[in-house]
């Protein structure tokens, strides 16, 4: 195993557990449930040989159907939490069925950019991965899950320039966006109009719609080099930060931890990716590859989003950072990825 990237999961839950502690001391309990099972997860997932992937198309395409199975199943049968319908309750246990989606399209996608990554400049090898994540795409906003939707377009148009997509291809694209995003408009809902505005005007409603991202930004200043120490931010223990322990637990951990925790924070997410991006060097074949360098893609996707959020550059869609916030089913997301990186990391030559 590449034992420098377990380290760097080992810092990441040490943190998680410590900011939860503070933030939410009742969630300690599940959360550290999760990272057992998480390793357990690791550890079966790199003992399994996936190369062989690369010669079996129904077993790609039967883990993303399952994937698709899974949202389908949540749609109907999903109880209201949070005001989403996001999870599959199994007795004491939740599951969120949108993170399994996205281990089943990072497999799906680097099995078909793998073979058809010299033919990038065809239309059909854009459109065809498109429709790939439209259904399940479809299906998330239904529940409603912004911030899952989004991470997988993110990976859609990831293994798209990861696949050598032309000039005029981005051109073309972000041409299409805005005018999604014009003619899209006048079909968000309230809530989601009211977001998208108080993104661009930071003085816009400070006790409704902004207030969120003004006390995470109260918190994240409030820290200074050194931090207040654990336990004794403000903002979390006055119940100032909303979601301390997941939304906005990057601003915890800057109240607490001060610009030192931060970068320390920073500097271990940017070994694990350049982790990720030595194993797939080293990797046999474009599918491990891929399979790296997606998995480096879903970590900068989810930083950049729950972090963006948090200083006020993204609107606030909940999405968790990785191996940080609190969250099981995010939790084993990434450890399955990582066990399957750390398979091929296993079976690579460095």
């Amino acid at each position: 195993m590449d034992w420098v990237l377990n380290g760097c999961v080992v810092f990441f839950a040490a943190v998680s557990l410590l900011a939860i502690s503070s933030a939410n001391p009742g969630e300690i309990a599940q959360q550290t449930i999760a990272f057992g099972i998480g390793a357990v997860l690791l550890s079966i997932c790199a003992l399994i040989d996936w190369r062989p992937l690369t010669a079996h198309r129904p077993v790609v395409f039967s883990i993303y159907f399952l994937g698709i199975a899974l949202l389908v199943a949540t749609y109907f049968f999903a109880p209201t939490i949070r005001a989403t319908r996001s999870w599959l309750v199994f007795g004491p246990a939740q599951f969120q069925t949108s993170e399994f989606m996205k281990v089943g399209l990072i497999i799906l996608y680097s099995y078909y950019f793998a073979r058809r990554h010299v033919g990038i400049a065809e239309w059909k090898n854009i459109l065809i991965p498109l429709g790939y994540a439209a259904v399940p795409i479809a299906l998330v906003l239904l529940q409603p899950d912004m911030g899952s939707a989004l991470i997988i377009l993110g990976l859609w148009a990831a293994y798209l320039f990861l696949g050598g997509i032309r000039a005029r291809h981005i051109m073309i694209g972000a041409l299409a966006v805005a005018l999604l995003g014009f003619f899209g408009w006048g079909h968000l809902a309230g809530y989601q109009k009211e977001r998208i505005r108080g993104l661009f005007d930071p003085r816009y409603d400070p006790l409704g719609v902004n207030y969120n991202v003004i006390q995470s930004k109260i918190a994240i200043g409030s820290g200074g080099i050194m931090g207040k120490g654990w336990r004794q931010g403000t903002q979390v223990r006055l119940g100032f930060l909303p979601e301390p322990a997941n939304d906005f637990i990057f601003s915890a951990i800057a109240e607490e931890w001060g610009l030192l925790g931060v970068f320390a924070l920073l500097a271990a997410y940017a070994t694990c990716i350049f982790r990720l991006l030595v194993v797939g060097s080293a990797a046999e074949g474009n599918f491990g590859r891929l399979i790296c360098l997606g998995a480096a893609c879903l970590f900068l996707l989810h930083m950049g989003l729950n972090i963006g959020s948090a200083v006020g550059f993204m609107p606030v869609i909940g999405v968790p950072l990785p191996l940080v916030s609190y969250g099981g089913s995010n939790i084993l997301t990434f450890f399955m990825v990582l066990g399957i990186v750390q398979s091929i990391a296993i079976r690579s030559v460095f």
